[in-house]
C-alpha cells in the first residue's frame, strides 16, 4: 500500500526524530513512569508511523464497508442509513412493573427492549421454591409461566418491537414462553424479532450461573438454533456472549478469542444436525462488553468481524457473505462502576459507549450512574438512554464510516489484537475444542489470573481508578437516591404463582411434562414439546426439573 521509497524516508525521519528532537524533549519533560500497555498487556508504542502497517493490504484486510472481511461495518451504509438499535437492559420485581418500566423506556425513545431476569429464573426455579426464598424480583424480573410473560408483554405488540432475553439454562423455556404469547396476540412466527442469549458455554467459566452439565447445555442452545432456522426466521437464536467473560476478569483479548471460539461450537454442534452452515449462521449474534481502554476497545470489535468472517468463509466454507457477518450488541462495562463518587459513571459510560459506536455496535445498552449501588433508577436510566441518544445525535460521529479506519495506530492495535486472539483459538484447537478446554480448567485459570493481575494493578496504584484509589473525597452515607425492591413483591409473585397452579388444568400439565422426558431421553429436539408443555401453563421450574432429571445437573470444577 506505501511506495518503498516513502517508506525508508519515513524510517530515516524517525530514526532522527529518535536521535535528536525527542531526547530533548526526555530532558527537559520526562514521560511519565506509568507502564504504557493496554489491559491486554499489549505494550503502546510511543508513536505509530506507517511503517507498523507497511505490510498491510488494504483490500485484503480492511477492505470497504458491507464487503468481505467487514473490518469497516457489516452494512454498507451504517449509522448514515440507520443508527445503531437503543436497547436499555431492564427488569425487576413483578411481570407488571416490568411492564412498566418497559413501556417508560419505550416513551422515552427506547428502540428495543431487553430484558433482565432474577436469579430463580435463570436458575430453573419457580417463585415459590425454597432455593428462592429473598431473591424473588432482586435483580430482574420474576417469570414463573406463561402467565408472568402474557402479563409481561401486556399492551407491547410482539411485531412492532424486538426482545432481547438474557436466559440461558432455560433459554428454550423462555423462548417458548415469547412464542406463546406472539401467538396469542396473532402474530405469525415468522414475524417474531429479537435474541435469546441461550449461551451456555460461557456459563461455566465466566457468569457461572449453570444448570445442567456442558455437553446437553450445548445441546439445548443447538435445539434453539435449529428450531429458529426452521420456524422463526427474524429471531437471533444465540447472543455469543463475550460480556460475561470480560466481566468476570477476562482482558479484551480473553474476551475476544474466547467468545469467538464458543462461537465455533456452536456452529459445528449445529452442523452435525444436519443444516448446512448458510441455513443459520446468518442469524447467529455477539454480545461484547465496552470497557474503559477507548482504543483497544474499538480494536476489538474491528478485529472480531475480520476475525468471524475469516472463520466463517475458511473453516466452515460459508458462500452467503451475510454468514460471515458479525452483528453484535455491546454494553458499557458494569464491573467498571464505582459505588464512590457515582457521578462519574455517567463519564466512564460515555467513553465506553463511544467507543462501541465507533467500533460498529448494531445495538447498545449504556449503564446507569447508580449500578453499583442498587437497580437502575427511573432517572439513572434516563440519563443513560440520553447518554446514546446525545452521541448519536449530537457529536457528529455517525455522520461517517468507521471514522478511525486507517490510523497507524488503529490497524495495528486491530492487527495485534486478531494475531494474538488466533493463538487462543489454535491452543484451545489442540486441547480438543471449549469443552474439554472447560473440563480442564483452561478458561477459568486464564480469566482468574488475568483478574489478579488487574486487582494486584489496583492495589499498588499503577492503575488508578478516579475517586477509589486515587481523588477520593469524604461522601455522604447514601449521595443518590436509591432503587429498592419492595419485599411485598415476593408475596404477591408466589401468591399468584400458586393460584394458577390451583386453577389450570394439571391434568394436561402433567401430559405434557411426562412428553418432554420422553422427548428428552430420545434425543429429541425439544422446542416443540416446551410449547406444548407452556402452553398449558406448565411452570419453569416444572419444565426444568423434567430436565434436571434425563440431563443431571452441574457441579463446579475447583481450578487451582
Amino acid at each position: 500500500m506505501f511506495d518503498k521509497k516513502k517508506m525508508e524516508e519515513i524510517k530515516q525521519g524517525r530514526e532522527r526524530w529518535e536521535q535528536t528532537t525527542l531526547p530533548n524533549w526526555l530532558k527537559q519533560s520526562k514521560e511519565r513512569k506509568d507502564a504504557f500497555h493496554n489491559h491486554s498487556g499489549m505494550t503502546i508504542n510511543r508513536v505509530y508511523t506507517p511503517e507498523d502497517i507497511e505490510n498491510l493490504d488494504y483490500m485484503l484486510e480492511i477492505g470497504f464497508p458491507g464487503e468481505y472481511p467487514f473490518l469497516r461495518g457489516v452494512h454498507a451504509t451504517m449509522y448514515r442509513g440507520r443508527l445503531w438499535t437503543m436497547r436499555q437492559f431492564s427488569g425487576f420485581g413483578t411481570a407488571k412493573q416490568t411492564n412498566q418500566r418497559f413501556k417508560y423506556l419505550l416513551k422515552e425513545g427506547e428502540s428495543g427492549l431487553s430484558t433482565a431476569f432474577d436469579y430463580p429464573t435463570i436458575m430453573g426455579y419457580d417463585s415459590d421454591h425454597p432455593m428462592a426464598l429473598g431473591e424473588v424480583g432482586v435483580c430482574g424480573v420474576a417469570i414463573a409461566s406463561l402467565r408472568d410473560m402474557e402479563t409481561l408483554f401486556d399492551g407491547i405488540p410482539l411485531d412492532k418491537v424486538t426482545t432481547s432475553m438474557t436466559i440461558n439454562g432455560p433459554a428454550s423455556t423462555l423462548l417458548a414462553m415469547y412464542i406463546a404469547v406472539g401467538d396469542k396476540q396473532g402474530v405469525p412466527r415468522t414475524q417474531l424479532g429479537g435474541t435469546t442469549q441461550n449461551d451456555n458455554l460461557k456459563e461455566f467459566f465466566a457468569q457461572k450461573l449453570c444448570i445442567f452439565p456442558p455437553k446437553p447445555s450445548v445441546k439445548l442452545t443447538t435445539d434453539i438454533i435449529e428450531y429458529c432456522a426452521r420456524h422463526l426466521p427474524k429471531w437471533n437464536p444465540v447472543s455469543i456472549s463475550g460480556y460475561h467473560i470480560r466481566e468476570a476478569g477476562a482482558t479484551a483479548l480473553q474476551e475476544l478469542a474466547f467468545t469467538l471460539y464458543d462461537g465455533i461450537a456452536y456452529v459445528e454442534s449445529t452442523l452435525q444436525r444436519g443444516l448446512k452452515v448458510d441455513d443459520f449462521a446468518h442469524r447467529l449474534s455477539f454480545f461484547f462488553a465496552s470497557h474503559n481502554d477507548f482504543f483497544e476497545e474499538i480494536a476489538k470489535f474491528r478485529a472480531a468481524r475480520r476475525l468471524w468472517a475469516r472463520i466463517m468463509k475458511e473453516r466452515f466454507h460459508a458462500k452467503n457473505p451475510r454468514s460471515m457477518w458479525m452483528r453484535m450488541h455491546i454494553q458499557t462495562s458494569g464491573c467498571t462502576l464505582t459505588a464512590q463518587q457515582p457521578l462519574n459513571n455517567i463519564i466512564r459510560t460515555t467513553i465506553q459507549a463511544l467507543a462501541a459506536v465507533l467500533g460498529g455496535a448494531q445495538s447498545l445498552h449504556t449503564n446507569s450512574y447508580d449500578e453499583a449501588l442498587c437497580l437502575p433508577s427511573e432517572e439513572a436510566v434516563r440519563v443513560a438512554l440520553r447518554t446514546q441518544q446525545i452521541i448519536a445525535h449530537e457529536s457528529g460521529v455517525a455522520h461517517t464510516i468507521d471514522p478511525l479506519g486507517g490510523s497507524y495506530y488503529m490497524e495495528a492495535l486491530t492487527n495485534e489484537m486478531e494475531e494474538k486472539a488466533m493463538d487462543y483459538i489454535n491452543r484451545i484447537d489442540d486441547m480438543g475444542g471449549a469443552i474439554v478446554a472447560i473440563e480442564k480448567g483452561f478458561f477459568q485459570r486464564e480469566i482468574a489470573d488475568s483478574a489478579y493481575k488487574y486487582q494486584r494493578e489496583v492495589d499498588e496504584k499503577k492503575r488508578i481508578i478516579v475517586g477509589v484509589n486515587d481523588y477520593a473525597i469524604e461522601e455522604p452515607e447514601c449521595p443518590i437516591e436509591l432503587l429498592r425492591v419492595d419485599p411485598q413483591v415476593e408475596k404477591e409473585q408466589v401468591a399468584g404463582l400458586q393460584k394458577l397452579k390451583r386453577e389450570r388444568d394439571n391434568r394436561k400439565v402433567k401430559e405434557t411434562l411426562d412428553k418432554l422426558h420422553y422427548s428428552a431421553e430420545k434425543d429429541e429436539n425439544l422446542m416443540p414439546t416446551i410449547i406444548e408443555a407452556v402452553k398449558a401453563y406448565a411452570t419453569l421450574g416444572e419444565i426444568t426439573d423434567v430436565l434436571r432429571k434425563v440431563y443431571g445437573e452441574y457441579k463446579e470444577l475447583i481450578v487451582i
